[in-house]
């Protein structure tokens, strides 16, 4: 039921059915509660208290998460910065790992000391 709402319909089935793989492993009761405190916690107020680099990696196609969210995480942070990845869905990291990665290493050095 979850599957679908991750990724884009371009993403290998090797990726959907390792991703099902750990998904099935999640224990029902753990899950839900994680699920409803994630659903129950509004922490939008405490957004613009954030004083540490933020990087915002976000799928063009997100379901889950669509980039309106993206959009209004971003003006709400100081100083993020956002990134959208073209033609993935919510696992981006999984649709389109080079990117990713190359996003998150950029980021990094960014901010090295």
């Amino acid at each position: 039921m979850w599957i679908p709402t991750l990724f884009t319909k371009s993403v290998s089935t090797d990726v959907i059915k390792e991703t099902a793989a750990i998904m099935s492993e999640f224990h029902p009761i753990g899950m839900r509660a994680m699920l409803l405190a994630f659903a129950e916690a509004d922490l939008r107020d405490m957004l613009p208290t954030i004083e540490v680099p933020t990087l915002l990696l976000y799928g063009e196609a997100d379901q889950r998460s669509p980039l309106n969210v993206a959009e209004s995480l971003h003006a709400r942070i100081p100083g993020s910065k956002l990134v959208v990845i073209l033609d993935v869905g919510h696992m981006s990291n999984l649709e389109a790992p080079e990117i990713f990665n190359t996003e998150v290493r950029n980021f990094l050095r960014a901010y090295q000391h």
